[in-house]
């Protein structure tokens, strides 16, 4: 009983979301006040990701979460941070192994469809137009349906590792 749990334990963290975050070092987050989004690109071959309404939801949410931390946006014009984001989705399979048999002698391997949704949102500073920051939020699900559902989520995590705490 305790190794069917773990494997499931193991399926679960498989499907876990992940967030990771790189930032110039160099650069004073603190004189950042405004932002615009300047470019949202959808890349995944699922047309329910690939709307125009997910693209509204994604705009809206990089809006209310990044002035939760602070920052004020600014619809059109000059801006202290220009936003940029690009949403992926791509399928694959995961095998998963684990003890089965008489008495747990032998490895039962299981193959777990998912579809691993990939939000990248970069910050570039328009006056070095250079990147500053960028959050690469990854949500693997087993259909484009439950990365669409977790979209929200991606983009509040992601915005929550801002400004980045130095090293």
């Amino acid at each position: 009983m305790k190794l069917i749990l773990l494997g499931l334990l193991a399926v679960a963290g498989a499907f876990a979301q992940k967030v990771e975050i790189e930032f110039d070092q160099s650069v004073d987050f603190s004189k950042f006040k405004t932002f615009t989004i300047r470019d949202g690109r959808l890349n995944s071959k699922n047309p329910s990701l690939n709307s125009e309404l997910v693209r509204k939801r994604i705009d809206a949410d990089i809006e209310k979460y990044l002035e939760a931390r602070g920052l004020e946006f600014t619809p059109s014009g000059r801006s202290d941070l220009n936003i940029r984001y690009t949403l992926g989705a791509a399928r694959g399979v995961q095998r998963e192994a684990y003890p089965a048999g008489w008495r747990g002698w032998g490895t039962r391997v299981v193959r777990v469809p998912y579809t691993e949704g990939t939000l990248v949102i970069d910050m570039r500073d328009p006056t070095t137009r250079s990147l500053v920051w960028r959050a690469v939020a990854r949500s693997e699900k087993s259909n484009a349906a439950q990365v669409e559902a977790k979209l929200d989520d991606m983009v509040k995590k992601s915005c929550e590792k801002y400004p980045p705490k130095p090293k």
